[in-house]
């Protein structure tokens, strides 16, 4: 690919642009010498303005997703889009979230442009579980594991069982939930089918891959082991 249109794939401005940034002399390699548009160079090596370029195609994010946002394009809120750089929002392929938490969660969330990476992790097929916890408005009645782990619990407006669960009971009003689907407010309707509410909801795992301590509202790009854990590998 010519460097003008990678660059102008990565969100830096259109073809006429980024033309113009080669014209300007603001394109180098890593040595500081001047790049033109047919030159053949490693991504790793080019520079704008001195600066690396943002990573290429293939990029897998995690982001600590604060409450309050969504990860709709279009919501007129505040989305997790407004926590990457703005160009990003330009890239080809786009960048997309791997999944959705909803406004009122937080946690791990995943970006990808890799649309086959993106299937593979949401599709039924691949089994990956997600790990959420919760803080809980009621006590625990103690029989709640044993619910979600049948395989026989029935949402509201819903014509098939949910696939078992696994309930880690943290406290009286606090669970960690492991999930292997990903039904809408799938959670929170299942400790409503069990007649508690969810005050906070929070995803600290999505397969083997942890959120760990990445501060609340910051991202960074994923090593190859790190998507590989997702699925168990790494």
């Amino acid at each position: 690919m010519k460097l003008v249109k990678l660059i102008a794939n990565l969100g830096y401005g259109s073809r006429k642009e980024v033309t113009a940034l080669f014209r300007e002399g603001r394109i180098t390699d890593a040595d500081g010498e001047v790049l033109y548009a047919d030159d053949k160079v490693e991504h790793a090596r080019i520079r704008l303005d001195g600066e690396p370029l943002d990573p290429p195609p293939g990029l897998v994010l995690m982001m600590h997703k604060p409450l309050g946002y969504t990860c709709s394009t279009k919501d007129a809120g505040r989305i997790v889009y407004d926590l990457l750089p703005p160009r990003w929002r330009a890239r080809s392929p786009a960048l997309s979230t791997i999944g959705r938490l909803d406004r009122d969660t937080s946690g791990l969330l995943l970006f990808t442009d890799d649309g086959a990476l993106l299937h593979r992790v949401i599709s039924p097929r691949s089994n990956v579980v997600k790990v959420y916890e919760a803080t809980l408005a009621h006590d625990l009645r103690g029989d709640e594991g044993a619910i979600f782990a049948s395989g026989t619990l029935m949402l509201e407006s819903e014509t098939t069982p949910l696939a078992p669960a696994h309930l880690d009971v943290l406290g009286p009003r606090h669970a960690r939930l492991s999930i292997g689907e990903g039904r809408y407010h799938q959670v929170r309707r299942m400790f409503a089918a069990v007649g508690n509410h969810v005050d906070a909801l929070h995803r600290s795992a999505i397969g083997g891959l942890e959120l760990g301590d990445l501060p609340v509202g910051q991202w960074r790009a994923l090593a190859a082991h790190e998507v590989a854990a997702i699925f168990g590998g790494g």
